[in-house]
């Protein structure tokens, strides 16, 4: 039985962490292991942790000496990571118990070294307002719109390594790393079943218009090497499909 490593950056989210990590540890696929990146200077949290961490024998708590975001985090986290499989989680979204068994044997049917999941939107209350349908990814389509959820994602480890990680970004770090894995030749394989519930919070980072388009367009100019005005184009294209999906 393969272990899953279930990676999850942690930045001030006790309000929804409860739900969150209970939805890791009644999974129905068992031999998991969940690396929890304490990603705050700030401790007053940390003894939360602390408690679930001594209850769970799956549970492994790293602290960050400084705060580097959830894109480093969740490297530190595959580095740590013994699994022949990776799961993302962000720390105020949770999974539905068959997530990880459902996705394996997803996996294995198509021969995938990496896939995602169709996914529900909900509030800060947990009320559903909309849903994410999983597809197919090639480097063509997903350039165009970011339709992968980052908590749906499950990939081998093997295929991540210095060239394939997650960017120094504040918001769009995953979707570097889907465009730099497609570019190189992977489809990222979705899984058409709503496994898992995105929260969105008026607060978050990944909520900031202005935040996304500067990310947005250090997507294209900065990684994917595009010159000034193809940056700009792609960024208008990007927006135009976000803008379809509100």
């Amino acid at each position: 039985m393969k272990l899953v490593s279930v990676i999850i950056p942690y930045y001030k989210k006790k309000k929804y962490f409860s739900k969150t990590i209970s939805s890791v540890l009644s999974q129905t696929y068992r031999n998991i292991e969940i690396i929890i990146v304490y990603d705050d200077s700030d401790l007053s949290e940390f003894k939360f942790l602390s408690k679930l961490k001594k209850k769970h024998k799956r549970i492994l708590l790293h602290i960050n000496k400084k705060n580097i975001g959830a894109g480093a985090s969740r490297n530190l986290g595959i580095k740590i990571a013994k699994g022949s499989h990776i799961a993302f989680l962000d720390a105020d979204d949770y999974w539905k118990k068959d997530k990880i068994s459902k996705q394996l044997i997803f996996m294995k049917k198509k021969k995938s070294d990496i896939s995602h999941t169709s996914y529900n939107i909900i509030n800060e209350s947990g009320k559903k307002i909309s849903y994410r349908p999983a597809k197919d990814q090639s480097f063509l389509k997903l350039i165009k719109s970011c339709d992968i959820g980052l908590s749906t994602v499950m990939l081998k480890k093997k295929i991540i390594n210095k060239k394939f990680k997650f960017p120094n970004l504040k918001t769009k770090e995953d979707f570097v790393l889907w465009l730099m894995l497609t570019k190189s030749g992977r489809t990222i394989h979705g899984m058409n079943e709503k496994l898992t519930n995105w929260r969105k919070t008026p607060n978050s980072l990944s909520s900031s218009s202005f935040r996304k388009l500067i990310d947005g367009y250090n997507v294209y100019r900065k990684h994917l090497k595009f010159g000034f005005i193809k940056s700009f184009y792609f960024l208008l294209i990007l927006s135009l499909n976000f803008l379809k999906k509100v």
